[in-house]
């Protein structure tokens, strides 16, 4: 039953008043028997977060993956500086000679900009080399860890699209509230609701215009992977055709199950690799075997799993605080 209920959180959690509640009708036990599990789940740090996971380019800001190349005696110092930043939100270490490899984002109001913070990092951390691989194709990004063994091999992945919308006052002040982690508890909405003075059909209205918006991706809960058994996650990188044949091998590859990321990216001279995929399975042969069937339906020139060593970081970031300003004033003024 614990697997079940995990799996159900991570998909589509309910937006109701009463969420658990609905989950229990649906497997047909109580709600005292999910919660019970729930916060053991919680307490064992097997649940990591459960909140609403928004689109960080929707609410303004600037992103993109980056990799740096540093000395390995140079890794816990430039660690310490790359994560000081309230930006990166994921920070791993990786087995190539690029081997530091983080999601870098900058406020709408940032000063600095994407390009220049990454420069001022990369003479920070002392890094050798860096290259930044922006997002040009978004095929998919919907973590879900497959806990009951039942999940199909592909799945239908939705077109991503977006409404335009005008964001109120009201519209910012639910994103800094829903961002954050609820309790497991009855009724894990009603602080919200309370300190916004809103109403529950208020709330979860926003919560809707902002999802058909494309502000918000969902609501869900995201498992630590490693906590719930999946011990063997691969960042596979692919060398494959640009234009319109790129892209259908993208949508191909985000179909399998067992994929949470998928991204067509920029190609350079030192990296051929333009279509990333985040692979997950509970050990290293399972994974493989994945990348292996994956190979054989997507045309690619080459690939290689990159698979992460050392997690530094894992967080979401916090919209709309003075952290990002806050780091800026600290040390733009090491800017050449």
């Amino acid at each position: 039953m614990k697997d079940e209920i995990l799996s159900r959180i991570q998909k589509k959690f309910p937006l109701v008043a009463k969420p658990f509640e609905v989950i229990a009708k649906e497997l047909d036990i109580s709600e005292d028997e999910v919660l019970k599990i729930l916060q053991e789940q919680k307490k064992e740090n097997i649940i990591r977060q459960t909140s609403a996971i928004f689109d960080t380019k929707r609410l303004g800001y600037k992103s993109s993956l980056v990799a740096f190349k540093i000395q390995p005696e140079q890794i816990n110092a430039a660690v310490k500086i790359l994560n000081s930043h309230p930006g990166i939100s994921h920070n791993y270490e990786r087995n190539h000679d690029f081997n530091i490899w983080f999601t870098m984002a900058v406020a709408p109001d940032s000063k600095l900009g994407l390009e220049k913070t990454v420069t001022l990092l990369s003479k920070l951390t002392d890094a050798q080399d860096y290259i930044m691989l922006p997002t040009l194709k978004l095929f998919k990004i919907n973590v879900k860890l497959n806990t009951t063994g039942k999940d199909d091999k592909k799945e239908k992945v939705k077109k991503i699209a977006h409404t335009d919308i005008e964001m109120t006052e009201l519209h910012h002040k639910v994103v800094r509230m829903a961002q954050y982690d609820i309790d497991i508890v009855s009724e894990p909405f009603k602080k919200i609701i309370d300190k916004l003075d809103i109403t529950y059909d208020k709330f979860f209205a926003i919560l809707s215009e902002l999802q058909v918006a494309g502000v918000m991706r969902r609501f869900a809960s995201i498992l630590n992977h490693r906590k719930a058994g999946f011990n063997a996650n691969a960042m596979v990188v692919w060398d494959v055709d640009e234009g319109e044949k790129g892209e259908a091998i993208g949508a191909n590859a985000a179909s399998f199950s067992a994929v949470s990321h998928c991204y067509l990216r920029p190609k350079y001279e030192n990296w051929p690799y333009n279509l990333f995929t985040m692979v997950h399975g509970k050990t290293t042969e399972e994974t493989n075997g994945i990348i292996a069937d994956m190979a054989k339906e997507i045309d690619s020139k080459s690939h290689m799993p990159l698979y992460s060593s050392r997690e530094f970081k894992k967080v979401r970031i916090e919209y709309f605080t003075p952290a990002f300003s806050e780091w800026e004033d600290k040390y733009s003024s090491e800017v050449a």
